[in-house]
């Protein structure tokens, strides 16, 4: 039993950490499901309020992260709601074309919504670079938070 708790436990670490690039997986939401892998096969013992509140606010922090840092490279190159629209749905369609489709997509998607909006080409393309720069910005958060909970994870459990 004990090898298959670390097998889940690891699994879904790796699954959270790829859900940081690769938006249809759970990213954090795995992760921290891992910490009660640990506890229903191993012991809730190490975790105490601490552990919980400061992991709880990290997931929090990821999923501000998620959505408002990808907005606000946006709106900080000029954008419309329609280009925060439509880079949200060119993350979700791009995700189906991994890798090159988390790149495309979020641009694609921020420079059609832009032109709806009924802006020239040529400011919808620096719209569009403000996505893609908020889309790297936002990862970028996910990445290193993610590995935080990692971290913090194990030096709890290490206690």
């Amino acid at each position: 039993m004990t090898i298959l708790g670390w097998i889940l436990i690891i699994a879904l670490i790796v699954v959270g950490m790829a859900g940081a690039v690769y938006p249809i997986l759970p990213g954090a939401l795995a992760i921290y499901l891992a910490f009660f892998v640990y506890g229903w096969f191993f012991s809730f013992e190490p975790f105490g309020v601490g552990f919980w509140t400061v992991q709880t606010l990290i997931v929090v922090a990821l999923f501000v992260a998620d959505y408002v840092v990808g907005a606000w490279g946006v709106k900080k190159f000029g954008g419309s709601r329609h280009s925060v629209i439509g880079s949200t749905l060119g993350i979700i369609a791009g995700a189906f074309f991994f890798p090159i489709g988390l790149i495309v997509g979020p641009f694609a998607g921020a420079f059609i919504g832009e032109l709806i909006a009924g802006s020239t080409p040529g400011k919808a393309a620096k719209v569009s670079v403000g996505s893609l720069l908020g889309l790297l910005s936002s990862t970028f958060v996910k990445i290193m938070l993610q590995i935080t909970m990692v971290i913090l994870f194990f030096i709890w459990i290490g206690r």
